[in-house]
């Protein structure tokens, strides 16, 4: 039995999904020569597509799960589950109108025209907000329509908002924000579904490790409370006695944006010999 996968066939959302493959022992050959590319070590395969078929490839069962932006998933509209947020791939679906032009609030766009590669998210953002437009639906180069008199205005990605500011833009509205997914066809069998929730559990264990770093330390025994409040650990940190009286060695995970704060702490209350390791996957 192989869970089947469909994964873009290339961009950003193609590198980030295969690295974190990679780093689930997920193992694969020869990932651009082939459409469909079998694992080592692990009962799946890889299916590589347009990210716009994907949604509908798992709906109907030509693959079982897919890795794909939630912008696309809410775009097409298919029937299949989300099962994961992936985490990566973040940008969000926002309408920009000429920077030059006033914005007053979303009615500025009743009986606009609004170019667009995601005319359903738009549609349905309209009918909810009571505005009536006509939506021009394109394919690429979303951003210039303004600029050429094929629109008022547009909807479309954005992430950092520099194509934007490039194109004499600006961000007016954030109608989503979207992020990876992983889908799943609602039919799976048992014996599919098990190998996804195994696949589901280390992505979670890479997930998890991400951004934090395990920590030992030497201490005083005497400021041991002390140190256990700036360094509770998942649980509570590890505490063993050293062979020097007085002297216990403690061992804990930290999350990398609290790194300097917390080693700061532990200096002033006598920690010495801190040695800091990253974490490659943490079990819960």
């Amino acid at each position: 039995m192989t869970l089947r996968i469909a994964v873009q066939s290339k961009g950003r959302l193609f590198e980030d999904t295969i690295e974190l493959f990679t780093e689930a022992g997920i193992k694969l050959n020869n990932i651009k020569r082939t459409l469909l590319v079998p694992a080592r070590d692990f009962p799946v395969e890889i299916l590589f597509l347009r990210d716009d078929d994907i949604p509908q490839a798992v709906a109907t069962g030509v693959a079982d799960i897919g890795v794909v932006g939630e912008n696309e998933f809410v775009e097409k509209n298919e029937d299949a589950e989300v099962v994961k947020l992936l985490g990566f791939s973040k940008c969000r679906l926002s309408l920009a109108i000429p920077k030059r032009d006033d914005y007053n609030g979303v009615q500025w766009f009743s009986g606009k025209k609004i170019a667009t590669s995601y005319p359903h998210i738009l549609r349905t953002y309209l009918k909810e907000q009571g505005i009536k437009s006509e939506i021009h639906e394109i394919s690429g180069s979303v951003e210039i329509s303004p600029s050429i008199g094929l629109a008022d205005a547009i909807f479309d990605i954005v992430s950092s908002g520099g194509t934007l500011v490039s194109n004499g833009l600006k961000e007016v509205e954030v109608v989503m924000q979207s992020q990876a997914v992983m889908l799943a066809n609602k039919e799976l069998s048992a014996e599919k579904r098990q190998i996804l929730d195994d696949l589901i559990f280390r992505i979670e264990s890479v997930q998890t490790a991400t951004n934090k770093k395990y920590i030992l330390l030497n201490a005083p025994s005497e400021n041991l409370d002390e140190i256990i409040k700036i360094l509770p650990g998942m649980r509570s940190p590890t505490i063993t006695p050293l062979a020097s009286e007085g002297w216990c060695s403690i061992q804990s995970v930290i999350e990398e944006k609290q790194f300097w704060n917390i080693i700061s702490g532990l200096k002033a209350l006598g920690a010495e010999g801190i040695i800091v390791l990253p974490i490659e996957k943490m079990i819960l």
